[in-house]
Order: C-alpha cells, then sequence, then structure tokens
C-alpha cells in the first residue's frame, strides 16, 4: 500500500482527459499497424514513474507491434478513477493495481483472470504468499509486481549515542525513546495516525479489524481496544512526539526523521529513495530497519502491501492478448531488477534479488521484516476499512474523542461496508 504519492492532479487530469483508454480506444488503432494499449501506472511520479517509462519504450523497441500509453495517475484518486471507468467500458487494458484493490475489482469483474496465460507463464518464480494475495475465489487476477510491508526503521546512529537497540516490544520502545530524548536532545519516536500504520498494533495482540472467515467485526474486542490502547500510549511521555493530525503529518514525520530530528518511525520501502536524500542519511549504512515491535501476544508483523499488475476484462481480445505480453515483460526478473536498482522498491519474485539488488542496504533490510508480514484477508472490502480508522484515529489521538466512542464510530461504518457480517 503507498501512501505520500507526491503526483500532481491536474497533470494527471489533463492526461486523463486526452487518453482514450481500454474499450474506448480500439478505434484508435489502424489497421495492420501496431496495437496501442493504456497502463494507468499509480507510481510517485517523480521517484518511481521514469524508470517505469524507461522500460516501456525498451518493451515497444522489443515488440513493434504494440504501443504503449503511459499514463501516471495519482496513487489516491487511482482506485475511484479506476472503478468508474470500467464501469463504463472505459478504462485502461492495464493497471498497477494496488494488492487490497485486486478482490474489489475481480469481485466486479472488471479484471481478467491470469491462470493459464503469457502473463503468468513464470508464476513459481513470484513469491508464493504474494500470488496467493493476487487471487479471488480460486483465480488469479494480477502479477505481483511490487511488494511491501511496514518496518521499524531508525538512525543507528542516534541509537548508539543513546546506547539502545532496535526494540523488540512497545514497551521497549517507551524506555528506548525517553533514554534517546535524555541522552540526545531528539525524540525517539514519531507515530501516525493513519488506520494502515495502526495495524501492526492489531497483530500485535493476535487481532485484526474483521475476522473475515468467521464474517465477524472486530474493532471493538477486548483484543482491539488493548491495540490502540498501546498505540494512543505513543503520542505522550518522554521522547515520544505528540500526534500530528494535520492534513500533512505524513510530509513532517518524514521529514523530521530523514534529516534527523526524530530518531525513529515506522515506515514502508517505498520511502528507501526519500530516506538517501535526507542529511541524516547521506551514509545509507546509516539507516536502521527491523520487524515492528510486538504487542503483548509476543507476536510481531505488519500488513503485506504492494502491487499487482492486473488486466482489463472489457479490452478487446487483440488489446488483452497485447496487455498480457507487457505484462510478463514488467514482471520478469529482469525488469523488476531493473526496478528494485533504480528505485529502491522490493521485487517480487526470488531470481530479481541479485547481488547487486541486496548491496542497497535499504532492500537487504525490508527483505530480512518481509516474513513477519501479515497477509491481507481476501475480501474486496477490506482496504475500505482503513477509510473510516483514518477518520476516527486522528480525532482519538487529538482527544476530541474517547478511544471507546472513535472504535464505535468505527463499528457503525463498517457494518455498512460489511452489512452480512455480525458484531
Amino acid at each position: 500500500m503507498r501512501r505520500g504519492i507526491a503526483a500532481t492532479a491536474l497533470v494527471a487530469s489533463l492526461a486523463l482527459a486526452a487518453t482514450a483508454c481500454g474499450g474506448d480506444s480500439d478505434s484508435g488503432d489502424k489497421a495492420g499497424g501496431p496495437v496501442t494499449i493504456t497502463w494507468w501506472d499509480t507510481s510517485n511520479a517523480t521517484n518511481e514513474a521514469p524508470t517505469y517509462q524507461a522500460l516501456v519504450k525498451e518493451f515497444e523497441a522489443a515488440n513493434k507491434d504494440i504501443k504503449v500509453n503511459f499514463v501516471n495517475v495519482p496513487f489516491d484518486q487511482a482506485q475511484n478513477k479506476f472503478d468508474t471507468a470500467a464501469g463504463s467500458k472505459g478504462a485502461p487494458d492495464v493497471l498497477r493495481s494496488e494488492v487490497g484493490w485486486t478482490p474489489a475489482f475481480a469481485k466486479k469483474g472488471f479484471f481478467l483472470p491470469l491462470d493459464g496465460t503469457e502473463a503468468l507463464a513464470e508464476q513459481d518464480k513470484f513469491k508464493p504468499n504474494l500470488i496467493e494475495q493476487a487471487k479471488y475465489e480460486g483465480k488469479t487476477y494480477g502479477v505481483p509486481f511490487t511488494t511491501d510491508t511496514l518496518a521499524f526503521v531508525y538512525n543507528k546512529q542516534l541509537f548508539a549515542k543513546a546506547g539502545v537497540e532496535a526494540p523488540k516490544t512497545w514497551d521497549d520502545l517507551k524506555t528506548a525513546a525517553a533514554t534517546i530524548k535524555a541522552k540526545t536532545g531528539v525524540d525517539g519516536f514519531w507515530g501516525s495516525t493513519a488506520g494502515y500504520y495502526a495495524q501492526p498494533f492489531l497483530y500485535g495482540e493476535g487481532t485484526d479489524m474483521v475476522d473475515a472467515e468467521a464474517k465477524k467485526i472486530t474493532i471493538k474486542s477486548a483484543e482491539a481496544k488493548k491495540a490502540y490502547g498501546t498505540w494512543l500510549s505513543l503520542f505522550d511521555g518522554k521522547g515520544l512526539h505528540k500526534a500530528d493530525v494535520t492534513a500533512d503529518a505524513y510530509a513532517h514525520i518524514q521529514d523530521a526523521f530523514v534529516n534527523g530530528k526524530v530518531a525513529s518511525i515506522v515506515q514502508g520501502p517505498w520511502e528507501i529513495t526519500n530516506f538517501y536524500k535526507g542529511s541524516a542519511f547521506k551514509d545509507k549504512n546509516n539507516l536502521g530497519i527491523a520487524t515492528v515491535p510486538a504487542g503483548s501476544t509476543g507476536k510481531a508483523g505488519a500488513p503485506t502491501g504492494g502491487h499487482n499488475l492486473s488486466v482489463y476484462a472489457g479490452s478487446s481480445k487483440e488489446k488483452q492478448e497485447a496487455a498480457l505480453k507487457f505484462v510478463k515483460f514488467m514482471t520478469s526478473a529482469k525488469a523488476q531488477e531493473t526496478i528494485a536498482l533504480k528505485n529502491s522498491t522490493l521485487p517480487t519474485r526470488d531470481d530479481a534479488y541479485t547481488a547487486e539488488v541486496k548491496a542497497d542496504p535499504g532492500i537487504a533490510g525490508y527483505q530480512t521484516v518481509l516474513s513477519a508480514a501479515q497477509p491481507r484477508p481476501a475480501l474486496p472490502e477490506y482496504s475500505s476499512l482503513w477509510g473510516p480508522m483514518d477518520d476516527e484515529l486522528p480525532q482519538i489521538a487529538s482527544g476530541k474523542e474517547s478511544l471507546d466512542k472513535g472504535l464505535s464510530d468505527a463499528e457503525a461504518a463498517f457494518t455498512k461496508l460489511v452489512p452480512d457480517f455480525s458484531k
């Protein structure tokens, strides 16, 4: 899952307006000429998209009969834009789909099943849990393109100066933060009020927002209350930065960390490139990466994120065939290695973790925490559940709502998203 995507909405909207997409673009291909397919890329327009554009040119050079219309769509707008476009038969032929969107769009019939197609010809090369997360009701609707999870990232120099190590539990973190503040004058930790970033606290108590298998809403369970209680406690104490509930909170936290104004945060590998741009990490080896701290159960983990490449079911057969070839190219070991080296993102297939790729301390560090990543349930509505949490958690963190009131409001919102679930 990507947050904090820096893309200009106006530029994207103009690009979309000028683009003939998916099922509506058939008439744009001249008889006997190249097939034109449209790809909506949802990556960071500045840090990642240029690498993808270069690969598109490489693909076109090797496949003279196919042209790829590259459109970068802001991540936070892409899900709704695709939903609208697919519903009117005007979607792009290929979508860089966040893993949580995949079952939702598959359920609506917007994605083409890829089992047995050229796109999945090397399925055994991909990490099995990522293939599993691209499935819905037994069929595969995406090829894993990038993967990620949250980790505890820290400034090694500040931790060493304070004489502390990466914490194993959230209680350890409180102790370390206070020591770091006393020894360095810098806050030890700055947490986020976003729902996705609070997910590790739930896993640490052995629970989740819902129990998909039992079809039950669990956001107000005793375990969930304990989890969010721990989360809330990390905004108040020596060396613990107070909650930022402004619209620019993500940028504030990130900027403070990369410039050495806070010693640790919880963050994903999509920010590796930006870490290195900060004054604190000119020496890349100063970046510490560890599994997120464990809860009272001793369990530690964060949600598995990332993106799949999916093909629009409403495209013509000719375009689908071209799209499948393009997806295979973009998810090949060679392309994945190139993307990792240029963008510092994590490959989804083991043969792309070459020695050169693992020479990047950020990638090598995040690779070590992937084993603790928790797959999300194949519930189409699951990603939507973070919306209510994004509304309620800032209210709780700012003291405008009690924890019980906030979770009650979230539970009420969940009942509308998963009406067949019990409480």
